[in-house]
């Protein structure tokens, strides 16, 4: 039988004191929703704990897994068989790694809060090998910091959770590491793509290769744009478990979130990447395309051009796009 993140938040939450965990979860998507980065630690409590695993691990794993799978998709010859989880609390992004990379055989999961990395112990003893198998180590992030040597560093959804002014610390820390990869995520929210993109830049200065979302590895061509935003969107089944700590009563929802991709070793990104929903109209589809010139903007592919017709139908918001002479 497959491990899944669902089965595992099951067997160890379910049961626990609904009231006290749809109070935990209320106050978390509170925090969350001012936009404002916390004063106090977070995940302050094993409540608090077991309410972040259910209210938010899912979704943070759904949108790491959708961006290791950009990766994964122009490069299916990539090699992982290490990954630091920085500030990765209950470690649903060392799942989505473990997932996506199946030779993975060494995880360390980094964070400030012993509850969170108490209860992702528990929750991955039901995961594969590697998840069962992680070091949980308690680290604050910040001016000094270093990371353990690994393949791939993932620093997801917790530079939001910093004071802006250790943001640039901690991505250094994984431009610094030994990581021949670096994965960086963050809600897809202005902000949380401000964060993103300053972390692009500090890649890109240092050397590094951009693999995806980008096409390129010069000027991000959408924060040019008054208004707008890079990111993307991954839609994930709520379990009962999730529904019920939310109190939600949709069967899904879908988690936006913005991410950089990096590699140390040159790497060949795809020579578009479709930025929003694709527009179908009689005749015609209507693409926002990012493309590997720099630029950023709208791309119509009629039925006049059947090959190019048919892949742009087919296309999906985050999808390359690689038709000739259209990006």
């Amino acid at each position: 039988m497959p491990h899944t993140l669902t089965a595992a938040l099951d067997a160890v939450l379910d049961g626990l004191p609904a009231d006290p965990l749809r109070r935990a979860t209320a106050a978390l998507i509170d925090a969350y929703r001012s936009g404002a980065p916390p004063t106090a630690q977070v995940l302050r409590d094993p409540t608090t704990a077991a309410a972040y695993a259910a209210y938010r691990m899912p979704a943070t794993h759904a949108a790491v897994s959708r961006a290791l799978r950009h990766a994964t998709d122009l490069a299916p010859d990539l090699e992982v068989r290490t990954v630091v989880d920085v500030g990765g609390g209950t470690g649903a992004a060392t799942w989505a790694a473990a997932e996506a990379f199946p030779a993975l055989e060494q995880a360390t999961v980094l964070d400030g809060s012993t509850d969170a990395l108490a209860l992702g112990a528990r929750i991955g003893r039901h995961g594969p090998p590697a998840v069962a198998g992680a070091t949980w180590s308690r680290a604050l992030l910040g001016q000094g910091v270093t990371l353990p040597a690994a393949d791939l560093v993932v620093v997801s959804y917790v530079l939001g959770e910093l004071a802006e002014a250790v943001h640039a610390p901690v991505v250094d820390a994984a431009v610094a590491s030994a990581a021949q990869l670096v994965l960086v995520v963050e809600p897809g929210t202005p902000r949380g793509y401000g964060a993103v993109l300053a972390a692009r830049s500090r890649l890109t200065d240092a050397g590094w290769h951009l693999l995806a979302p980008c096409p390129q590895d010069g000027a991000c061509p959408v924060a040019a744009r008054a208004g707008d935003w890079c990111h993307f969107a991954v839609r994930l089944d709520r379990s009962a478990l999730h529904r019920r700590v939310k109190g939600g009563r949709l069967g899904h929802e879908d988690e936006k979130f913005s991410y950089v991709l990096a590699s140390r070793a040159p790497v060949t990104p795809a020579s578009g990447r479709v930025l929003r929903h694709p527009v179908t109209r009689k005749g015609l589809v209507q693409l926002e395309v990012c493309d590997s010139a720099g630029s950023a903007g709208r791309v119509v592919v009629t039925k006049r051009d059947p090959i190019a017709y048919r892949a742009a139908r087919d296309a999906s918001w985050g999808d390359p796009w690689s038709v000739p002479d259209l990006c």
